[in-house]
């Protein structure tokens, strides 16, 4: 067995974010470790309906509206969507090489979300895919992987995932 244990990766769905399961997929393969796959998502509300949108002095992440609503409203996941993406996230897994997986949904935003869980699952490692880190946004608000990484406790693998 590896040095890494636990290997913990968050998906929304997206192909980048897909790319950032399979290669933390194989890595965990490779150590022989747990890999948890994890999708943030905010509270449930009625399925396909829209939540308010935040206050602009409550809004910490406005990177969340490309993914979430762009009229700056929040659009929640129903049930049947998070586990989707769950599903398809730990075949992608599976395909890879993965042995042990938990797929994990957790209400939150991702940063906090993803580094709460590392806590809660013993994770060692926090693999994250690059999106925002290059973009004007990313540098003006900061990004998933960058602000995973300031948060984190543990090891960070950034995942180059866009083109």
């Amino acid at each position: 067995m590896g040095s890494y244990r636990t290997v913990l990766v968050g998906t929304d769905g997206s192909d980048s974010s897909m790319k950032a399961v399979e290669h933390a997929a194989k890595f965990a393969a490779q150590q022989g470790a747990k890999l948890v796959i994890a999708t943030a998502h905010f509270h449930e509300v009625e399925k396909g309906s829209w939540a308010r949108p935040a206050a602009p002095e409550k809004a910490s992440d406005r990177r969340a509206e490309d993914a979430l609503g762009r009229d700056g409203g929040y659009r929640v996941h129903g049930d049947a969507h998070v586990y989707e993406i769950l599903h398809e996230a730990g075949e992608l897994a599976r395909g890879a090489g993965a042995q042990d997986i938990d797929e994990r949904s957790v209400i939150g935003a991702p940063v906090e979300a993803l580094t709460t869980l590392a806590q809660d699952v013993a994770a060692d490692l926090i693999v994250v895919g690059d999106v925002g880190l290059n973009s004007t946004a990313g540098r003006l608000l900061g990004s998933v992987p960058a602000d995973v990484a300031r948060k984190a406790k543990i090891d960070i693998l950034i995942v180059h995932t866009v083109d």
